[in-house]
């Protein structure tokens, strides 16, 4: 009977073994593993880089809506603008052009890499 009950106890090492072996193979690599969640962590971090580009996009969005609205446009400031991208001025404004090869006739036409 010794020799019976020594097969048992081998034979239930060898099944707690298997178990151990399978649990640990599915804690490192099943659906809700180790690596699953190094993997959710990667797209959690990714997807909060989205996010903040697309909150910096929308509140520039939002600041530009406010300056449509009546009460968010500056007379003088459209004015100013206005003149500036037609290249128009007020009748009795000043205009000061650079002699011919001196410079640009409008300052965002300055080359700033130098």
């Amino acid at each position: 009977m010794g020799e019976r009950h020594q097969s048992w106890h081998f034979l239930v090492s060898l099944c707690c073994i298997g178990l151990i072996g399978y649990f640990a193979y599915h804690a490192v690599h099943g659906r809700h593993g180790f690596e699953r969640r190094i993997q959710l962590q990667h797209e959690a971090r990714r997807l909060e880089r989205e996010l903040d580009e697309l909150e910096a996009v929308r509140r520039t969005l939002s600041r530009d809506v406010a300056l449509l609205r009546p009460e968010g446009i500056d007379p003088d400031m459209l004015g100013e603008q206005a003149r500036r991208i037609l290249r128009l001025a007020p009748a009795n404004g000043l205009v000061i052009r650079p002699a011919p090869g001196e410079g640009p006739l409008l300052p965002e036409a300055t080359n700033t890499s130098n």
